[in-house]
């Protein structure tokens, strides 16, 4: 059994193949459909046609796939959806499914806390959304705002810059105002839904092993002050240049000090003592569907 499943994001495109009993991230892709929808006021013609050739490159190695997509294409307008749907499939043989802010949330949930036994919150931090769980057992509660990175990147564009000008409390601040916030509390908080794994792995924060709970796609983690300093370092002392001239995917670093700050308003609001950056995305929960 080879089942690949294409999640689209806002931003980042992931590829994942399933054999029946394990998962692999066998590509990842960055196609700003939300950056450059903000720019044209509709889905760039360019994006599409990367997305559609990216899906054709899959077919050649596999049969059977499922692609959906998120925040960004529930958005759209009728005409643009509709259009955008039968082109997609006009050109890839697939039909493209696109998923609700509720339905994104509770399939990350579920990869996230199959192997927790502690009540967490779990942060799905996206190019167009957020979703934000409080999970003990089951979902207690859960919370989602249509905003996300590349919105405060409009507001804040030195972010994406070698060095951050703005001061992290001022784009914390930001945020707060506009995000809709948990009311229960958590000592841990898992980051899901785009590369924060990789993030932590590669951007030159600190990080350790993971001792709360055993799980290979969540190796790692932090403490909260650990990550509030690391972060502030992020912002001042890092150079995103640098990284960007180090790794295969520079474009996908713009907006990651955006991405930073939510993580610890989200933190500052659940009370969480721990974070544990994931890869983890919606495959898991669509496996089992």
């Amino acid at each position: 059994m080879n089942k690949v499943i294409v999640e689209v994001g806002s931003t980042c495109t992931k590829i994942d193949k399933y054999d029946g009993n394990t998962i692999k991230r066998i590509d990842e892709k960055t196609i700003q459909f939300k950056r450059h929808y903000i720019e044209d006021g509709k889905l760039r013609e360019e994006d599409v046609k990367e997305l559609i050739n990216s899906v054709n490159e899959v077919k050649k190695k596999a049969q059977d796939i499922y692609i959906c997509g998120t925040s960004i294409f529930r958005g759209l307008q009728e005409e643009e959806k509709n259009g955008f749907l039968k082109k997609f499939e006009s050109e890839t043989g697939y039909p493209f499914q696109i998923i609700s802010q509720q339905g994104e949330n509770e399939l990350t949930v579920f990869g996230t806390t199959r192997f927790v036994k502690e009540k967490v919150c779990v942060f799905i931090g996206g190019g167009g959304s957020t979703e934000i769980a409080i999970y003990d057992n089951e979902i207690k509660e859960n919370v989602n705002t249509k905003i996300g990175v590349i919105d405060i990147m409009q507001e804040f564009p030195d972010l994406g810059e070698d060095y951050a000008i703005t001061d992290l409390e001022v784009v914390k601040n930001y945020i707060k105002e506009r995000i809709n916030l948990p009311k229960e509390k958590a000592d841990i908080m898992i980051l899901a839904g785009g590369g924060h794994e990789k993030f932590a792995r590669n951007s030159g924060i600190k990080y350790e092993k993971n001792t709360l709970y055993s799980d290979e796609a969540a190796p790692i983690m932090m403490d909260i002050e650990t990550r509030k300093s690391e972060t502030q370092r992020y912002y001042k002392a890092i150079s995103l240049d640098e990284i960007r001239s180090k790794v295969k995917d520079p474009d996908w670093w713009y907006a990651t000090r955006a991405m930073c700050a939510f993580v610890l308003v989200v933190a500052e609001a659940v009370g969480a003592k721990y974070i544990v950056p994931t890869n983890i995305a919606m495959v898991y929960g669509l496996i089992e569907k």
